[in-house]
């Protein structure tokens, strides 16, 4: 068997003059009277292994090629350096072996051995999308290149397949995917270090990558721009916030207003795809943002606004009509009114039943859509229910105490207790009308009675009603609530990017880094959505997390035999897809052995 061993080289650096050193796995082979040397693998300029042991580890990957068991033990850090080199070695196969040439051999059943298990079902997913959405050619175009380009593919897949921050996303690459192999590219050359690069690169040209998208989605899925939905949300980050100008602290929807906040905002179509997304400070305001995402969206006809009451304020509005853009809104407005008699059905099945009620307002103009859900009704019944007995409890044992000694007494501390039973329980203390009678001698409070008077024509009073505004007098009421439903695409986007894609927390801190983060999953989120629409089309409709579940126990493995005569054969290739696996496949029309099959043969030669 030809020798090998390892040689290091100088190099130069041509950006500071620094002398660096590169590693080589060089074999040399005997042809005649002439010695030929060949680099098997480049070691790189981390090779850590001391030059005193260099020797030991060749003769390993040696004995791990030609099937020979460990005759001498090795140290823990050399065998398991040897089993990585030696299977790169095995992996770097150039040809393929083609899957209808026909190969027997007499084979020892007892050598047979796996080597190198890789995840490779997710990725092969993931990659194939990657390129129907024309993302490997967009970032070519705007500079990304050879290591480059495979390390941004690695950062982007590994936050759909195995979320995580880039340190995590980098061990992945290395030690678990078998993404690398896909992609003819091994991650064991790539550093950390240009994992945060393309990620630096990466925010550099969002707008351009967001853009580029969105318009092979809507070419590919035929999308129709007549509905713009926007919403924002935030999420938290570990660390001190100094060198991040978008940290501040403002209200946590994952209740962690502890930690300092970053707010995304995020228009998509009707069809749940992102359109444009911004990055704005923690405490920002959401009603200020409404006019600078939204401006210049438009395709042929400017499309519907859909939104929520947080960003439906009068000056939003407003803004919406002066610029002619059609809306539908949760109205901010506390009125309430619900007549059964004149509500249609908009939805009836086992677990809820949604009545709407169209009114025109004569001030503005807008159809009015007051919508009844039964599911709603229980639920804020539920709500108001608690709330207003523990409000009760309290007032009760505060009366109760005016009689027993040793008890707050006195009519100025009673009124100070009950206002801070008013702030403690506010929802349910606007309900009640409460009365304190005073002993004049004394000066204290002997009775405290309580009444409870629900305001007509409010949230109180119609528990499960809530109301739509609209420019679109003519839509009808099921059309209208089906329309404002689509919102709901909008939470399960946020609720996809934080719970099912790591957006949540961010451990960066400089203010590039965090929007990179941030921008990452949700390049993540446009190949998920991509996915999942076409799976859709095939009655497949599970979330991302059961897609993952679905997907895993698919790998790459090597397998190591020896044969009879002595040679050994190492063969690299996908396992079988489960039943679950092949489906989604077939669906999304995917080849069901990801990567290629590679047979290498160690000749046995006597000596």
């Amino acid at each position: 068997m030809p020798s090998m061993y390892i040689r290091r080289t100088t190099i130069k650096s041509r950006k500071d003059g620094n002398q660096y050193y590169t590693h080589r796995l060089v074999e040399s082979q005997r042809a005649g009277k002439k010695i030929h040397q060949y680099t098997i693998l480049n070691l790189g300029t981390s090779f850590e292994i001391p030059r005193e042991q260099w020797s030991i580890l060749c003769s390993r990957i040696q004995d791990i090629i030609s099937g020979q068991n460990n005759l001498f033990e090795s140290s823990e850090s050399i065998e398991q350096a040897a089993q990585m080199y030696a299977a790169r070695m095995i992996q770097s196969q150039k040809q393929p072996e083609p899957d209808n040439e026909q190969d027997y051999r007499d084979i020892d059943i007892n050598s047979l051995d796996m080597l190198r298990p890789r995840s490779v079902s997710c990725e092969h997913m993931a990659l194939e999308t990657f390129r129907l959405l024309g993302l490997d050619e967009k970032l070519k175009k705007i500079g990304f290149t050879g290591p480059a380009l495979a390390a941004v593919t690695g950062s982007i897949i590994g936050r759909m397949c195995a979320p995580g921050s880039e340190l995590a996303t980098h061990y992945w690459l290395q030690n678990i995917s078998g993404l690398g192999e896909l992609i003819n590219h091994d991650f064991n050359n790539t550093t950390l270090y240009r994992m945060y690069q393309v990620s630096d690169q990466l925010v550099k040209n969002k707008d351009s990558i967001e853009q580029s998208l969105f318009e092979r989605e809507k070419h590919l899925f035929n999308l129709k721009e007549t509905l713009t939905l926007y919403d924002l949300t935030n999420t938290y980050f570990e660390g001190s916030g100094l060198f991040n100008e978008l940290a501040e602290y403002g209200h946590s929807k994952e209740k962690r207003s502890d930690c300092l906040l970053v707010t995304l905002g995020l228009v998509l179509d009707g069809s749940g795809f992102p359109k444009r997304s911004k990055i704005f400070k923690g405490n920002v305001v959401e009603s200020s943002t409404l006019s600078e995402m939204i401006k210049g969206l438009e395709g042929d006809e400017k499309p519907t606004i859909v939104m929520d009451a947080g960003i439906a304020t009068k000056e939003n509005v407003q803004w919406l009509k002066e610029n002619h853009y059609s809306y539908i809104v949760v109205s901010r407005n506390r009125h309430r009114e619900f007549d059964p008699e004149q509500a249609v059905i908009v939805k009836q099945d086992d677990h809820c039943t949604v009545r709407a009620q169209k009114v025109i307002d004569p001030e503005t103009k807008e159809a009015l859509l007051y919508c009844h859900s039964t599911q709603r009704e229980k639920k804020e019944a539920a709500i108001s229910h608690g709330y207003t007995r523990r409000f009760e409890e309290a007032i009760a044992k505060l009366e109760k105490g005016l009689n027993q000694p040793r008890c707050l007494k006195k009519y100025e501390k009673v009124l100070e207790q009950i206002g801070r039973i008013k702030q403690k329980f506010s929802k349910a203390a606007k309900q009640y009308d409460i009365k304190i009678t005073q002993n004049e001698k004394t000066g204290n409070a002997v009775n405290i009675t309580w009444e409870k008077k629900i305001i007509s024509e409010t949230k109180d009073s119609l528990p499960g009603v809530y109301c739509l505004r609209t420019s679109h007098t003519d839509m009808n009421e099921s059309d209208l609530w089906h329309t404002y439903t689509m919102l709901t695409d909008l939470e399960a986007v946020f609720r996809s990017l934080k719970s099912e894609l790591g957006l949540r927390p961010v451990f960066h801190q400089i203010t590039d880094r965090v929007t990179g983060h941030l921008f990452i999953t949700l390049i993540a989120y446009h190949l998920v959505h991509s996915i999942r629409y076409r799976l859709k089309q095939s009655d497949i409709h599970a979330s991302w997390d059961d897609l993952r579940k679905f997907l895993t126990g698919q790998g790459r493995v090597t397998i190591t035999m020896q044969c009879k005569n002595g040679d050994v054969v190492h063969v690299r290739k996908s396992t079988r897809p489960e039943p679950d696996q092949q489906k989604i496949y077939s669906a999304l029309g995917l080849k069901s052995y990801p990567g290629k099959t590679i047979k290498k043969i160690v000749k046995y030669e006597q000596k």
